[in-house]
């Protein structure tokens, strides 16, 4: 009984918490926000499981990390520069139907990632119907076919392109 009333308490506490922290969708997700839910999840665990006999401990680790990423993110919005160096920056990797090679290989995508993302939302078949392809922040493909709006692929929602 123990065990379910901890969980109830871990359960209720982190959807305050994250009700707090503001609304985020998963797609948009950084990698620091990632590290911050496995941190989290490791902390959660041990309070439910009780390896940690303290709720509170728990609570405040937990309270900590999100205050710390809610002061990071006021701080991206009044600092550009580090929202470049901690959500990194879109990268062309078609450039008019052409790679850019270089950043393919940096980025470790393949000829084939840039098509399966063109085919999965647009239906394009080849590198030639493509204007471009973005590497956006979030990890997404954004591709721009010859003569249309931007799509994006893989989670994406940013849609940053190159002008």
């Amino acid at each position: 009984m123990e065990a379910v009333l901890r969980m109830m308490a871990v359960y209720f506490g982190l959807m305050l918490l994250l009700r707090l922290s503001g609304n985020r969708t998963l797609a948009d997700i950084s990698p620091f926000d990632f590290v911050l839910l496995l941190v989290i999840s490791e902390l959660v665990q041990q309070a439910v499981v009780g390896r940690d006999p303290s709720l509170t401990q728990a609570a405040v680790l937990c309270g900590t990390l999100v205050g710390l990423d809610m002061l990071l993110a006021q701080g991206k919005q009044r600092w550009p520069r580090l929202a470049r160096w901690m959500d990194g920056m879109p990268i062309v990797l078609v450039d008019r139907g052409r790679m850019v090679r270089e950043a393919m290989k940096r980025e470790c995508i393949d000829e084939a990632d840039i098509l399966a993302a063109a085919r999965l939302g647009r239906g394009l078949e080849r590198m030639d119907q493509i204007r471009y392809a973005v590497l956006e922040s979030a990890g997404g493909i954004s591709i721009v076919a010859e003569g249309g709006p931007s799509e994006q692929h893989r989670g994406s929602s940013e849609g940053a392109l190159p002008g």
